[in-house]
């Protein structure tokens, strides 16, 4: 799919995170970018957005991340997300996976790490 079509949406807590990602992205020609704050917006969004890929943050206020997957599990079993957390551990990747998530990058991470999800998912 066209990076310009391919529809990316970043869950973070931290606005400086989602810009850190969105900017990422953008160099790496993906602008169709949606942003949540937290996961009760993030499962919300999914729904009326219906985005091709999601980057989500574990630890985040009003619904852990790992809630959030569920939730969108539920709206679309397919659902592509990608867990993004600096407090990875074993058990935050064991529960990410568990709870439909598809793939894991650590905080900070580089357009390196990015470019390689993106090239994973967007067939």
């Amino acid at each position: 799919m066209d990076s310009k079509d391919f529809k990316i949406m970043i869950v973070d807590d931290s606005k400086l995170a989602r810009k850190k990602l969105k900017d990422c992205l953008a160099l790496l020609e993906y602008t169709n970018v949606l942003e949540a704050e937290d996961g009760d917006e993030a499962v919300s969004l999914f729904r009326k957005e219906k985005p091709n890929l999601v980057f989500m943050d574990i630890v985040m206020p009003k619904m852990f991340g790992t809630d959030a997957v569920k939730g969108i599990v539920e709206a679309d079993e397919n659902a592509i997300i990608v867990m993004l957390s600096s407090v990875g551990t074993k058990k935050h990747v064991q529960d990410s996976i568990k709870a439909g998530a598809r793939d894991f990058i650590f905080k900070p991470f580089t357009a390196s790490h990015v470019s390689k999800i993106l090239e994973r998912y967007n067939q």
